[in-house]
């Protein structure tokens, strides 16, 4: 999978073409199957367009026409790797559920262009939080501009605002109440630079469910060279090893719920498995894996 920010200031200078062979060499070497795209600045997109930064016809897109010429987005798949279902559309984000071929598994791809306005942002994280609980889907990937940071350390020569701290623990408290897990990053800190690198942010990043690491535990995040953009293209990506057992996930606020370890008790003690003393306690921690889950 690939995200990418297009750079307003490009566009408006005609270099649409070196963004499209960018998009390309990336889309190539990478075997990308779906591609987020955020602040496209395009108001018409057609088939032909998408179908040319693949090289192939075999895609399918949704567009999202942003307002007043901003909050653009696209997003593109490769239909030989995933099979569109449904989709959800609304200001600031495209909610597009499929199945991953290669697994027969059904997943959530998100592509968010997040303004920057506290108020916007907060109205985001409530609109997508409310898709999500009411989906069924299990698997979710949420990846773009969060136009937003999880702590000061993300944000460097830039003054402090008035409600960056209402910020931080905005988007802290869009991520724990639904669960979700950031990717490993690999590469630079940062993926927002001011064209005199004086100013960096980490505005980009990928987000997944608990159920997307279980079946790519070893997915990570990888940011690009900025090169034709202000902004980093993040290429996501699992290098498939066999290091044993998957780690056993716990959140540390459950430990501050009421009956929490009498439930943990309770379950545990409940569980018939058969075997050896460490392949018992591997099953029953699978088994109370499941439950915690629900």
């Amino acid at each position: 999978m690939y995200h990418y920010d297009y750079p307003e200031s490009e566009y408006k200078r005609g270099k649409g073409s070196t963004k499209s062979r960018y998009l390309r060499h990336i889309i190539g070497r990478e075997g990308v199957e779906f591609v987020c795209l955020q602040e496209t600045k395009s108001k018409e997109v057609t088939q032909q367009k998408c179908c040319s930064l693949w090289g192939s016809n075999r895609i399918g897109w949704l567009h999202h026409e942003g307002a007043n010429g901003g909050g653009c987005l696209l997003s593109i798949w490769y239909e030989d790797a995933f099979s569109y279902k449904s989709h959800v559309m609304r200001k600031g984000f495209i909610v597009v559920t499929g199945n991953y071929r290669k697994l027969n598994l059904r997943c959530a791809i998100v592509n968010v262009y997040a303004a920057c306005n506290m108020c916007d942002k907060k109205m985001l994280w409530e609109e997508l939080s409310s898709v999500k609980r009411a989906s069924q889907v299990k698997v979710w990937c949420i990846c773009g501009d969060f136009n937003a940071i999880r702590n000061r350390s993300e944000r460097k020569g830039i003054r402090e605002r008035a409600d960056q701290a209402r910020e931080i623990e905005g988007f802290n408290g869009f991520i724990d109440t639904n669960v979700l897990w950031e990717l490993p990053l690999v590469g630079k800190k940062f993926t927002w630079f001011k064209a005199n690198g004086s100013a960096k942010s980490r505005l980009d990043r990928v987000l997944v469910s608990e159920d997307w690491l279980d079946k790519w535990p070893m997915c990570k995040q990888y940011v690009q060279n900025r090169e034709v953009s202000d902004h980093c293209a993040i290429v996501v990506k699992s290098m498939v090893k066999d290091w044993g057992p998957k780690p056993f996930r716990s959140i540390d606020a459950w430990l501050l719920e009421r009956g929490f370890h009498q439930m943990i008790k309770d379950k545990w003690g409940s569980y018939d498995v058969q075997g050896g003393v460490f392949q018992k306690i591997k099953l029953k921690l699978k088994c109370l894996k499941e439950d915690l889950k629900v």
